[in-house]
């Protein structure tokens, strides 16, 4: 299962039931679990972690040094969960030890070809990202969010669960849970009701979702007396609408309008 050209290093664990393709390098203390699968001229360099049943495709480049003119060589990770489809040409860089001191991708997550995830981002579980999708450092997205292809996001922006940014949308500024963005430079465009509807949430939900999005949107009052509002409606009894709340009030970056 492991390919005669490969070159693993004697302190990496390779569990059983892994496949690693012709020239592939794995380096000092990688861990990786039972069934993942990598494919040809793969570099997974010193402690990355890569959980069980992954697929990675040929040249990806994973847990290099972050791109970071104060690092200096100090020991930090990329951390992999499981069953997460990476493709051809992705980079994942490792933390730095003035963020996270590592770089975290979820569990069930959508890799596609060319992605940049770049030291001490955190991305959740079931994202995925389009091709060309480019993320600076600290970026956090949550969980079944989507990302464009040729998507560039700021440092230490976040983007919300559930949340879609269309193709070639710049993103500068924090993109809340459940909505779509779009635009040269991102702009909000409604509720994801659809994609909301295909994970099953109820209408009510979707319904409250939208009412609340209005309110604080579209009402042409300052962001803060908006809250207020909401905070007074009963919508506020549920979950998704409380999370919308929490994640804008958390926001440092600023909340894209």
């Amino acid at each position: 299962m492991i390919h005669d050209t490969a070159v693993i290093h004697p302190t990496a664990e390779v569990a059983e039931g892994v496949e690693i393709g012709p020239y592939t390098i794995i380096g000092e203390g990688v861990k990786i679990g039972d069934g993942t699968i990598i494919g040809p001229h793969v570099v997974v360099d010193k402690l990355t972690v890569i959980g069980k049943n992954c697929q990675i495709y040929q040249y990806a480049s994973l847990g290099t040094p972050p791109q970071h003119v104060r690092y200096r060589g100090e020991e930090t990770s990329v951390v992999i969960g499981n069953n997460n489809i990476i493709r051809e040409y992705v980079t994942i860089n490792r933390g730095t030890p003035f963020g996270n001191g590592k770089t975290v991708l979820g569990d069930g997550n959508f890799i596609m070809a060319y992605v940049h995830l770049a030291h001490d981002c955190k991305i959740g579980n079931n994202v995925i990202m389009a091709s060309f999708a480019v993320m600076a450092g600290h970026v956090e997205i949550e969980d079944y969010a989507i990302i464009g292809g040729m998507v560039p996001v700021h440092q230490f922006v976040r983007i919300g669960s559930y949340a879609f940014v269309g193709g070639g949308t710049s993103v500068t500024k924090d993109i809340p849970p459940y909505v779509t963005a779009s635009g040269m430079r991102a702009k909000l465009y409604g509720i994801n009701a659809e994609n909301l509807r295909r994970r099953n949430f109820p209408e009510e939900t979707i319904k409250a979702l939208k009412k609340v999005y209005r309110m604080i949107f579209r009402s042409h009052i300052t962001l803060a007396e908006a809250l207020k509002r909401v905070e007074k409606d009963p919508v506020v009894a549920l979950e998704e609408v409380r999370h919308l709340i929490d994640f804008i009030k958390l926001s440092e970056r600023g909340i894209t309008r």
